[in-house]
This record gives C-alpha cells, structure tokens and sequence, in this order.
C-alpha cells in the first residue's frame, strides 16, 4: 500500500473553485451569530457538579443554622472546634492563606473551564434567516463529505473526520494518478462543502492510498 499526502487547503463554503457552485443563502452575520449561539456547546456536566456541590453546603449550612436558632443542633460540622479556630486563627496564619489560595485556584479553575469552549454536538449550516437555525450532526456530515470523494471515478472507498474546522479526507484507489485524483477527489468534498454551506470555514487534506 502506498499513501500519498496532498497539502491542505483552506476554502470558503462560499469560494468552491467549480463550474458547479451550488446557489447558496445569502450571508447574514445576524444569522450566522443566532446558529453559534444556539449550538454553542455547554459545560454540563462540570456545571452539574459544581451546582451541585454549591447545593449542598447550602442546604448543609441553613440546616445548622436554623436548627441551632431553634436550640436543637444537629451537629453535622464541628461548630465549637470551627469557632474556636476561627476565632484564634489571624488572617495572617499559614492555614487560613493555604485555604483561601486554594478556594481561589478552585474558582480561577471553574472559570476558565467555563470559559474554554466544549466539543460541538452539531455543524451549523448557513441559511440566511436568524428564525431558521439547522444544524448537521458531526457523523452525518463527515459521511457526506465522505460520499462525496467516493463519487470521484476511481476511488473505491473513502472517509472523512472533521475536527477543530478541520476536514481530512482518506480516499482509497488502485492505478491512479497522484496528482489528478487528489485534485478531482478534493474538488469534489469542495462542492459539497459549498452545498452544505457551513457557516464555519474549514481546511480540507487529502490522503491517497492505493490498495492492490
């Protein structure tokens, strides 16, 4: 078996280099911000369990108040011994600083997972109206594109992998021409890029590899 790498290609879904361009939707920024927003992917699981935990301190801490006013305790924390230290602890003790530099990595460390986007679930199309949002599944587009480079004469098979605006693409062939079928199998997954209308702009590679 022999591969061969082309080099990637960065396109617009709106620039296929074809004869054959697709008639797209026109470009709405309003639109295309309404689809990034609807699709952003969301920190569920570390906002679960961070609201979760917040949940319980809180229920924990209103339970020893409200059962101490009432002078019936429950005595879930330690309240005498955590008096006791707080009141002989100063600010200035090395306890109190390691305590309050870790609550504060903790908080920096849920802020910034906040903040660092998660794995998209869906592939946000373009479609011109900020009323209509659509979006592909990840898999669904892949095997498009995918099916895309099969229809190249020539190539037997083929699969494609999107990732991080990124598509690369592995076609199989056998007594095929480095140089053309690269070309036309690239040229193909442009012109159902541009049909699919992405509203993200992404890279395409292509590998041939040859199966006797």
């Amino acid at each position: 078996m022999t591969t061969h790498a082309a080099p990637e290609q960065q396109t617009s879904p709106q620039q296929t280099p074809t004869a054959e361009a697709p008639v797209v939707a026109p470009a709405d920024p309003a639109a295309d911000r309404a689809a990034r927003r609807a699709f952003k992917p969301r920190r569920m699981i570390a906002s679960s369990v961070a609201a979760l935990v917040l949940i319980g301190i809180g229920f924990v801490a209103a339970v020893e108040i409200i059962s101490t006013l009432v002078n019936r305790p429950v005595g879930w924390l330690p309240r005498d011994a955590a008096l006791s230290w707080g009141s002989a602890s100063p600010w200035s003790s090395p306890q109190v600083l390691a305590g309050a530099v870790v609550l504060v990595l903790v908080g920096l460390g849920l802020l910034a997972l906040a903040m660092r986007a998660g794995r998209p679930h869906v592939v946000p199309v373009r479609t011109g109206d900020p009323d209509l949002i659509i979006g592909l599944r990840p898999k669904g587009f892949a095997s498009a594109l995918a099916r895309a480079a099969e229809d190249v004469p020539g190539v037997h098979s083929a699969k494609a992998t999107v990732s991080s605006g990124r598509v690369a693409v592995t076609a199989f062939a056998s007594g095929w021409d480095d140089a053309r079928l690269t070309e036309a199998v690239r040229h193909a997954v442009l012109v159902r890029l541009g049909t699919l209308e992405p509203i993200d702009t992404y890279k395409v590679s292509v590998t041939m590899k040859e199966r006797r």
